[in-house]
């Protein structure tokens, strides 16, 4: 199990992640965290940008294409072809 470190809140709300969970998460200048509540903590998660990006691009393809094909598409075809791709389904 890893080790807690305790990190201090400036006076701007900013936290300094420690070097080693930087390191081995990959964390840099300009990297993307997701910050949510938990009951009485806070999470963090890294964002991996460009993953997300290329998901979006292939909706977007998936959708044009089938724009093209029976033209218009209804909120709900949309929203299927958004679930098939995030369950992996073609």
């Amino acid at each position: 199990m890893e080790e807690a470190d305790v990190v201090v809140v400036s006076s701007k709300g900013q936290v300094v992640i420690p070097q080693g969970l930087r390191q081995k998460l990959r964390i840099g200048a300009k990297s993307k965290l997701l910050v949510y509540p938990f009951e009485d903590a806070l999470i963090m998660k890294k964002l991996e940008l460009k993953n997300a990006e290329d998901k979006l691009e292939a909706i977007y393809r998936r959708v044009a294409a089938r724009r093209a094909k029976y033209g218009e598409l209804s909120e709900t075809e949309i929203d299927e072809i958004v679930q098939k791709h995030r369950h992996g389904k073609s």
